[in-house]
């Protein structure tokens, strides 16, 4: 089940990925993350409401659960995903999910620091097989057929974007993992989660009049394709946070950050062959699907 959950996840924070490409073409960033945040808060608060009222249980607050989610919001949300943005705008879609893909070795070492959770041999193998596909699908440098060549400050400032992209998630799902040890409100989290990365954007906005220009300026497209960005990572997230009440946090991360999967084949029929799928790309596909199968099928 807990894999499962973790796939799901995948596909829509790949979906996610993909999105943000025409996203970013059509309303910078700084504007259109707070749509998205906007929506990661209004879709799960509408959830929300609908789940508090069919559910039988009394609802309890848990002040450190709380906390757990808005610091995963902060660090996950606010940092990962905002950067996320950021890396695929400089590096292209394909090397932005090879990165987003990478954040599970942060999740493996922040489980081990943070929540005291180890992998045995064998989940430890699987994870080198994940990993090892992950690598076969990423195109080899210089490939012609893969993106655009990039300037060498392009490529300096999407690896700078690309590693605190992963830090962030890789901690931030940590946090998500530990608040629901403590506390099992994963749709509630989500919107404490998003609150405190709204907080953070608040923040550190200066310019509130250029983004109200670029709001105006957008056109429906615009708006609509970083809404579909908010409701996908917030099912994401959901899913995900799910994950973990049934796999261990590490693992519940490699799971979802298997975003090649997706993002390639996809990208060959929808972006008409900006992205290289071939022999090698095939080959890491299948040992990234052989070892979530194996680790699915784990007694």
């Amino acid at each position: 089940m807990g894999v499962t959950l973790a796939f799901v996840a995948m596909i829509f924070f790949a979906a996610n990925i993909l999105i943000t490409r025409y996203a970013v073409a059509r309303m910078p960033v700084e504007s259109g993350f707070f749509i998205v945040l906007a929506t990661n808060i209004l879709f799960p608060l509408a959830i929300f409401a609908v789940e508090l009222t069919a559910r039988t249980a009394p609802f309890a607050w848990h002040l450190k659960g709380a906390g757990l989610f808005a610091l995963g919001g902060v660090i996950g949300t606010f940092l990962g995903r905002r950067l996320l943005f950021d890396t695929v705008r400089l590096l292209g879609p394909a090397r932005a999910s090879v990165f987003h893909s990478s954040a599970p070795a942060f999740a493996l070492l922040g489980a081990w620091l943070l929540a005291d959770e180890l992998l045995g041999f064998y989940e430890l193998v699987l994870v080198a097989v994940v990993w090892t596909g992950l690598w076969l699908t990423h195109p080899p440098a210089g490939s012609r057929s893969s993106e655009e060549q990039l300037s060498p400050r392009a490529l300096r400032m999407g690896m700078v974007a690309g590693i605190l992209t992963v830090a962030g998630f890789g901690f931030g799902n940590v946090f998500r993992g530990l608040a629901m040890r403590v506390w099992s409100e994963a749709v509630l989290g989500t919107v404490i989660a998003s609150l405190a990365a709204l907080a953070c954007q608040v923040a550190v906005t200066r310019d509130w009049s250029r983004i109200e220009a670029q709001l105006r300026a957008a056109d429906r497209s615009a708006i609509l394709l970083y809404v579909g960005c908010g409701v996908a990572t917030t099912l994401g997230a959901l899913f995900i946070t799910f994950s973990m009440l049934h796999l261990e946090i590490a693992l519940a991360v490699l799971v979802v950050h298997t975003t090649p999967l997706v993002i390639f084949p996809v990208s060959v029929f929808i972006l008409k062959n900006k992205e290289e799928l071939n022999a090698r790309t095939v080959l890491g596909a299948l040992l990234v699907l052989a070892g979530i199968a194996l680790l699915a099928l784990r007694s």
